[in-house]
């Protein structure tokens, strides 16, 4: 856990140009948020940016491979399933500036999809209480 809070801060450090930086855990791996959306994948150690069609042409040109995701059950288990998320470029590791540039347009990617939906608390605790009775 030490070892990926030391990552975590590093990924803020690395993105802070961004503004405020805040990273939540999930899946085993975690995600990185500025201006409320989620623009980084981090797992394994490694930072993937969200990325269109056109972000993620400029990361392959530069080497960089998508996440890919397995699940391991249900109905999907063993599909290789890309979510969008690309590797960050090495140099950009080294780079706050670089990285920074990177992270925006993965930010502006995010930034151009709907904002997620979630339920209200109040929506979530009657449909308990109604699957209760």
């Amino acid at each position: 856990m030490a070892r990926e809070d030391g990552f975590y801060a590093f990924v803020r450090e690395l993105f802070a140009a961004l503004g405020p930086v805040e990273v939540k855990r999930m899946f085993g791996g975690a995600g990185a948020y500025a201006e409320g959306r989620m623009f980084a994948l981090l797992a394994d150690g490694t930072i993937y940016l969200k990325a269109d069609d056109a972000l993620a042409a400029e990361l392959e040109a530069q080497g960089c491979g998508p996440f890919i995701w397995e699940p391991s059950s249900g109905p999907r288990a063993g599909d290789k399933i890309p979510p969008g998320y690309w590797r960050l470029p090495d140099a950009a590791l080294d780079d706050a500036e670089l990285a920074c540039g990177w992270g925006r347009k993965a930010l502006a990617v995010a930034l151009s999809k709907p904002a997620p939906r979630r339920a209200s608390r109040t929506k979530s605790r009657s449909r308990a209480k109604s699957k209760k009775a």
